[in-house]
């Protein structure tokens, strides 16, 4: 089969376009850098010219409201070339309880994201997947001043990016779901006690301070973020990839 995978070159894009020639696959990578892009539609009708599936993994620059505009756009240019191409199937990564946090523009934007491709004239799966491993310390950044991290006891989930891209080339290469699977490490965690899980092991002379006001995931209320249900349980831990 033929893959065209969009944000092919980023974290995750790039392990599934791996993983899909490890297999035996033709997968191709698009972005920015190769001279694609899915808002002015550059470069776009050429990129999925062929291709039995289309993996997009491209995002927002930003999580604030221009998030929304940017995925209206990229889907919309994205499915009007898939569709004149025959493509048969498109495939997103999203945020498990993505429609359960109002408050984040960026997650309203991923659901938009993904009701576009609903509405859509293609066969798709969406892959939703709980926060990334990989992002642990960037959220520790958001709300860091000085040597004190500030973090509220919001439960999350984390999962290896190795994993996520394993399942979406998986999913990539199979029937289209029409439908979405929910992905998740295999525990959770407060996020404050997992911002003192990175430290004791990454220490860098911050400490952790429980404030259930501080930074983006202070919009979220209960275990909404977390696997529920038929979810599927990725292997790695977040102490083995820790180490």
């Amino acid at each position: 089969m033929k893959f065209a995978v969009l944000g092919g070159t980023g974290l995750i894009g790039s392990q599934v376009v791996t993983k899909l020639n490890g297999a035996g696959h033709e997968a191709v990578p698009h972005s920015l850098s190769t001279g694609v892009d899915v808002i002015t539609g550059q470069g776009l009708a050429e990129a999925v010219a062929g291709a039995d599936v289309v993996v997009n993994l491209t995002n927002s620059p930003t999580f604030d409201d221009a998030s929304l505009a940017f995925f209206q756009t990229s889907m919309d240019n994205l499915l009007a070339a898939a569709r004149k191409s025959g493509v048969g199937h498109v495939v997103i990564l999203s945020i498990v309880g993505a429609e359960q946090v109002p408050d984040l523009d960026y997650y309203r934007a991923k659901l938009l994201q993904e009701d576009i491709l609903k509405a859509g004239p293609i066969p798709y799966s969406i892959v939703r997947a709980t926060q990334f491993m990989e992002f642990i310390d960037a959220v520790l950044s958001w709300t860091t001043q000085g040597d004190t991290v500030r973090l509220p006891t919001t439960p999350l989930q984390p999962i290896a990016a190795q994993d996520i891209s394993d399942i979406v080339a998986e999913v990539a290469a199979g029937t289209p779901l029409n439908g979405t699977l929910n992905i998740a490490g295999p525990d959770v965690f407060p996020l404050d006690e997992l911002g003192r899980i990175t430290l004791q092991a990454r220490p860098d002379g911050r400490t952790v301070v429980t404030d259930d006001a501080a930074g983006m995931f202070a919009a979220v209320r209960g275990d909404v973020l977390t696997a529920k249900g038929d979810a599927r349980i990725a292997p790695t831990r977040y102490a083995d990839w820790l180490s």
